[in-house]
């Protein structure tokens, strides 16, 4: 069976298989790095915050409270961790620049949304070809974390309302967007999409979406789109 050996694989229509819509999450999906746990090693609690990360991500903690749990942790910490977090520790995963750009280049419309933050949102979506990013926002005091994050919180349900929302303005149905992640927070955007793509990912999410890439990288996505490997952008 090919459920036993190391083979990503996807059955789907071929109708419909090209999706005009990318819908990704961040962290340990499109990054090799959960920003918030790299953060935290910054302010001497990495082992604490990301033991909470990780039930969230499991779906075992509601994400918004934990998320404001582990924000208020980090109150007091320079500001400038962020950028020596992104610098030091933040990585485009194998495949995530190639996979972006060959569906912009075939008109796909590709947005990440995170429920991480703008500051690495903003220099991951440059950094990978994304046509826009949402997130959410950590209050700053006096060049330190304030503690706090900004309301509404982007969550699961905000997830989904950016695919919809996307989607609308596209004028195209959710079926012809594709959503990809990791953690419990992406359930409802990679339930909603047309093809739900699980990305090494937290047993929860790869019992749902319609596929796993769990062997190979990024660009796994373009071949269940039917790309082949000579119709990558790979500059």
């Amino acid at each position: 069976m090919v459920a036993d050996r190391p083979v990503d694989w996807c059955l789907q229509p071929l109708e419909g298989r090209k999706k005009r819509l990318l819908i990704a999450d961040m962290d340990s999906t499109i990054i090799n790095v959960e920003c918030l746990d790299e953060l935290a090693d910054f302010a001497g609690l990495k082992a604490e915050i990301s033991a909470i990360t990780e039930r969230a991500m499991r779906g075992e903690l509601p994400f918004e409270a934990a998320l404001r749990e582990r924000v208020a942790m980090l109150k007091g910490l320079p500001v400038t961790a962020l950028q020596a977090a992104y610098d030091e520790r933040v990585r485009l995963n194998p495949g995530a620049r190639t996979m972006v750009r060959t569906m912009a280049a075939n008109g796909a419309r590709c947005v990440l949304v995170s429920g991480g933050f703008t500051f690495f949102t903003r220099r991951v979506a440059a950094a990978a070809g994304f046509h826009a990013e949402r997130a959410n926002t950590l209050d700053e005091a006096g060049g330190m974390l304030a503690g706090t994050v900004g309301e509404p919180i982007l969550g699961r349900e905000a997830k989904l309302a950016a695919l919809a929302a996307e989607a609308r303005a596209l004028g195209v149905p959710p079926l012809a967007a594709l959503a990809i992640g990791d953690g419990a927070n992406d359930l409802a955007m990679i339930g909603a999409a047309g093809l739900g793509v699980a990305y090494r990912a937290k047993p929860v999410v790869a019992a749902e979406a319609d596929c796993a890439v769990d062997h190979a990288d990024l660009t796994a996505v373009l071949h269940f789109q039917g790309y082949r490997a000579e119709d990558f952008v790979t500059d």
